[in-house]
Formats: C-alpha cells, sequence, structure tokens
C-alpha cells in the first residue's frame, strides 16, 4: 500500500509543479520587457505576431504596401526576448538565417547597433524603420506599436 500512496503523491507533487510552471510562463509573457517601435512615418500602430516574425526574419521587407527596414539590437535581454517572443529561434540560428538571405541575395542583413539609444536614433531618422528596445528605454521621436 506505502508504494501505490508514495506513487500518487508524487504524481500529485509533478502535476502541481507542472501547473506552477504553465502559470509562471504565462505570467513571465504577459509581463514584457521589450516594446518595437517604429519610424513615424509607418502608417499603422500595430503590428501583428506573425508579420513581426517576418520582417525580422527577413521573409517580408513590407507592411501593408510599405517598404520596412529593421534595425537589429546586437545582443542583451531585449534582443533574446524579441527572439523567444517572436522570432522563435536562437541568435546563432537567426544570424544564420540572415547570412542565408544574404549569401544566396534575397536578403541584406539588417543594421545591428550596441545600445538601445542608438536604435532609437536610428528609427527616428529611418523612415520605414522598426527596431525594438527596453520598454523603460527613452523613445522621443518613434512611435510605439501594439503587437496583437
Amino acid at each position: 500500500m506505502k508504494v501505490k500512496g508514495d506513487f500518487l503523491m508524487k504524481k500529485r507533487l509533478v502535476l502541481v509543479l507542472f501547473g506552477f510552471a504553465v502559470a509562471l510562463s504565462s505570467s513571465h509573457r504577459a509581463d514584457a520587457q521589450m516594446v518595437v517601435i517604429a519610424n513615424l512615418s509607418v502608417g499603422q500602430n500595430d503590428i501583428s505576431q506573425s508579420d513581426l516574425r517576418d520582417i525580422f526574419t527577413g521573409a517580408t521587407s513590407t507592411l501593408k504596401g510599405a517598404s520596412i527596414t529593421p534595425v537589429l539590437l546586437k545582443d542583451g535581454p531585449v534582443h533574446q526576448e524579441m527572439l523567444t517572443r517572436y522570432v522563435g529561434k536562437s541568435d546563432s540560428a537567426f544570424r544564420a538565417s540572415w547570412r542565408s538571405l544574404l549569401f544566396s541575395g534575397q536578403g541584406v542583413m539588417p543594421r545591428t547597433l550596441d545600445s538601445e539609444a542608438a536604435v532609437v536614433e536610428n528609427v527616428a531618422h529611418t523612415p520605414g524603420a522598426i527596431g525594438y528596445i527596453g520598454k523603460s528605454t527613452p523613445h522621443d521621436g518613434v512611435k510605439i506599436l501594439a503587437v496583437r
């Protein structure tokens, strides 16, 4: 009897831990530390997750018919969040896919900058540019796009 009771207790513990992990991961997704920014010339105020992924993976260079230029962070937690939440690739796989597009002549490597301030400045001064920064980073001269 004790073996069966231990088994049931372990099973319940696993289910409780699984539920806790699911709750924790969904609360993390709701508590984003990054925002998507765009040049004021971009004609919309929101963007779908799939459009965002397509822009940042080089699958498309337009949004609603307008030319879009992605601007990337070189690395860091905001860059990792972008890759995890919207691109679905590791940093090395992400960069390898861009190199593949570049070498096949199907794309141009996006501008990659060292700081969030540099991303804001570049996006502010580049018509059609779209980038991402930490939500607490000052962002004068650009607009934030809601991701739906």
